[in-house]
């Protein structure tokens, strides 16, 4: 299979449009001051980063992602002095030790193969008293686009359950961000849901991006040769709950935690 983190285009199509969303709530939540040092871990196309530039007053903002191409999309989109793209891996930060007054990381930590080095290195990184906060969707039932698909791909071919997210991901459910934490050595540890509406105008709307190639579903789907892809699409959409107009209305939650260094 290709490269699922190559295009940047294809994956605001597909989940940044949603991720942003989310990303709005998770840092009115954190409610961190104006005027510090952040640190975006895994900043993909760079959508937080520039919600970060835009709500928060940062001083600087350090962004790394470990897709060479995510960091050439994101310099494009976003040129000021005030952010740092570099490419990097969460696992080890190339970063002064307490340089950083805030770090994020939303979406990604589910993707780390040792999620708790990479919360040691952004611990390590983070001044005394600076905040963390990491965010995932919930794959198991909340991100309700994806159960469609997956529910459909699996009723016509059970291999395919390897593949789903809510298998491969046991890491984005209820508690397991909250205790993470706590075994890091955080303090004030809290996590909550947050849930979004996803709408799409139609079912185009809706599978379009499953054919971008751009994360495990749609390299999934793009796996598959044409006439048993076709018939993936039908199955998805009759299963998918349709407004009169044509339009389809879900809802995706995410889990986040935040805590204190």
């Amino acid at each position: 299979m290709n490269d699922p983190w190559s295009s940047g285009n294809a994956y605001e199509k597909f989940m940044g449009r949603w991720s942003f969303l989310v990303a709005q709530d998770v840092l009115k939540w954190l409610a961190i001051p104006p005027g510090l040092n952040w640190l975006d871990v895994g900043c993909g196309t760079g959508s937080i980063t520039r919600l970060i530039l835009e709500t928060q007053k940062p001083a600087k903002i350090i962004s790394i992602d470990s897709s060479e191409e995510f960091i050439s999309y994101s310099k494009k989109k976003l040129n000021t002095p005030v952010v740092q793209f570099d490419i990097g891996t969460a696992e080890s930060l190339n970063i002064d030790s307490g340089s950083i007054d805030a770090v994020v990381s939303g979406f990604v930590l589910n993707f780390i193969p040792d999620p708790e080095i990479a919360i040691r290195e952004m611990i390590r990184v983070t001044n005394p008293g600076g905040k963390m906060g990491i965010f995932l969707w919930d794959y198991s039932e909340g991100l309700q686009m994806l159960r469609y698909f997956w529910n459909a791909a699996v009723e016509m071919n059970n291999k395919a359950k390897v593949l789903d997210e809510d298998f491969i991901f046991p890491i984005c459910k209820k508690g397991e961000l909250d205790l993470l934490f706590r075994k890091a050595g955080l303090i004030e540890v809290e996590e909550i849901p947050i849930e979004i509406n996803t709408y799409f105008k139609d079912f185009n709307d809706y599978w379009e991006p499953f054919l971008g190639n751009v994360g495990p579903a749609p390299v999934y789907a793009m796996s598959l040769d044409p006439e048993k892809r076709k018939k993936l699409e039908i199955k998805v959409r009759n299963s998918l709950p349709v407004n009169k107009d044509g339009s389809i209305s879900i809802t995706a939650r995410a889990w986040a935690v935040k805590g204190t260094v």
